[in-house]
């Protein structure tokens, strides 16, 4: 890997192709590079929530995921290959089932705000279900294993459970709960403007 990575700016696809790992060529918007572009999408973007302050334990539990989808990313560029490991999957159950043990029953929907940790957590799971559907469509047209849509799907339902943790961790201060809908506000607001 050292010597693929030496040379970063390539040119070879300045053709509007791009290598995948089996050395084949396929268009850049091809549908396995749109997926995979999802997936690093999200990775950054979890990359951007470690640099906020964390709870040791959501951090530790973070950098794993980022590792798991350097391995699905691998996976979507590699036709065929298998690289995510059911273990994951079932890692990402655990830690729902541990983390949402903490937290209240929801009564409303809570919106995708809150603190800085929280609310970036949350613009995370959204990236998550996009790269699902990237996921889904590609294998629609082609096979691929379960493991990524499946890790996809619990890293979605996990970064939303993950985010009301870190609005109850209030460690910017801005904090402290759930940022819940006000569907009665809004009927009020929208009774006073007719």
């Amino acid at each position: 890997m050292g010597n693929r990575l030496s040379q970063i700016a390539t040119r070879t696809g300045d053709d509007g192709t791009t290598g995948l790992s089996d050395g084949s060529r396929v268009p850049k918007d091809h549908l396995r590079v749109q997926a995979m572009g999802d997936v690093d999408e999200l990775n950054s973007n979890l990359g951007l929530l470690l640099a906020e302050p964390l709870p040791d334990d959501v951090r530790e539990l973070l950098v794993t995921i980022q590792h798991e989808l350097f391995n699905l990313g691998g996976e979507l560029s590699w036709p065929g290959g298998a690289l995510l490991k059911a273990a994951a999957v079932l890692r990402l159950d655990e830690a729902l089932a541990h983390y949402n043990e903490h937290l209240p029953r929801l009564k409303e929907f809570i919106l995708p705000a809150g603190t800085r940790s929280a609310a970036i957590a949350h613009v995370c799971r959204t990236i998550a279900r996009r790269a699902e559907r990237a996921v889904i469509t590609l294998a629609a047209s082609e096979a691929i294993n379960a493991a990524p849509r499946q890790y996809l799907n619990r890293l979605s339902d996990l970064l939303f459970v993950l985010a009301r943790v870190l609005n109850r961790a209030n460690l910017d201060g801005l904090g402290g709960d759930d940022v819940y809908w006000q569907s009665e506000r809004m009927k009020r607001l929208d009774a006073a403007e007719n």
